[in-house]
């Protein structure tokens, strides 16, 4: 396997820089995820752009969580999974979200346990849902621009994902507890 580099503020292409940079100052870290990124500055900011507008999307912090983690699961993120945990906690996101989407089990609430089955069937179908998946998605409350949402969510995570995947991208101290 090809060897990905852990880059620091230091280290890292020009164009990387200040983004590892503001994450070091917002953080108070540089997330490993973000460290192998910087390799590809197009790639690092093409993610965070894509989570900024994500998090503007319309969902609030649990949907946001269920979106993020039904994506992380279903893709088996080693690293994304107790990232996003710890990125839940301090959210003040809902700790059972995560804790049954991992065990496979229901989501307590219906309209998220709805959009959590919307997303898997998004990931199922790469996107070729059938018309009973809109339909159900609509009937627990949620609209065009959130199937569009969903898709958002899904460039994002895949990004992070993939890359984790072909990097085998060590997770960070601080997100250890939360696998």
């Amino acid at each position: 396997m090809q060897k990905f580099k852990l880059h620091s503020i230091e280290s890292a292409p020009d164009g990387s820089k200040e983004r590892l940079q503001s994450a070091q100052d917002s953080m108070g870290m540089v997330p490993n995820l973000f460290a192998v990124m910087a390799s590809s500055p197009q790639l690092l900011e093409a993610y965070q752009t894509l989570d900024s507008l994500f998090q503007e999307a319309g969902f609030n912090k649990n949907e946001l969580t269920v979106v993020w983690q039904t994506i992380n699961v279903y893709h088996d993120c080693h690293y994304c999974v107790p990232a996003h945990t710890a990125i839940a906690k301090q959210m003040g996101a809902d700790d059972a979200i995560t804790a049954n989407i991992k065990q496979g089990e229901a989501l307590a609430d219906d309209k998220l346990q709805a959009l959590r089955v919307f997303t898997e069937r998004m990931l199922d179908a790469r996107g070729n849902v059938d018309q009973q998946a809109f339909k159900d998605f609509a009937e627990a409350g949620y609209e065009p621009k959130h199937v569009l949402a969903v898709i958002l969510g899904i460039a994002q995570k895949t990004m992070s994902n993939y890359t984790n995947h072909v990097a085998e991208t060590p997770v960070d101290e601080a997100f250890q507890d939360f696998k």
